[in-house]
């Protein structure tokens, strides 16, 4: 089971910046990658970001050249620097790990996704 602890949601003006970090705590046995989803009220959970332990990133089109999703492998946490942001950055912002897992069976390298609780970014005008 892995745990996932975020923080760094806030208030900011359009224009703004705000960094989120997440941390992955608890029975980890392998991160194979680390990435940020966003829930907006009324609609569905979309991706933001995500990053490989390898350091490859993959974004979507509406924060490209805004957001930076960056990965501490030691320490079992993702950041996202958030510039520029817009009124429609507003969302729950929830960090999401894919990671392998060890059973009674053996250990696996891939097949347990973890969810944090969210964190609320808001932007005013």
């Amino acid at each position: 089971q892995v745990q996932l602890v975020e923080s760094g949601g806030g208030l900011v003006q359009a224009g703004g910046s705000l960094r989120l970090g997440c941390a992955g705590s608890g029975s980890i046995y392998t991160i194979n990658a680390m990435g940020w989803y966003r829930q907006a009220p009324g609609k569905q959970r979309e991706l933001v970001a995500t990053v490989t332990t390898d350091g490859d990133a993959n974004y979507a089109d509406s924060v490209k050249g805004r957001f930076t999703i960056s990965i501490d492998n030691a320490k079992n946490t993702v950041y996202l620097q958030m510039d520029g942001l817009k009124l429609e950055d507003t969302a729950v912002y929830y960090c999401h790990a894919d990671s392998g897992y060890c059973s009674g069976l053996g250990c696996y390298d891939e097949g347990l996704d973890s969810w944090g609780q969210g964190t609320q970014v808001t932007v005013s005008s």
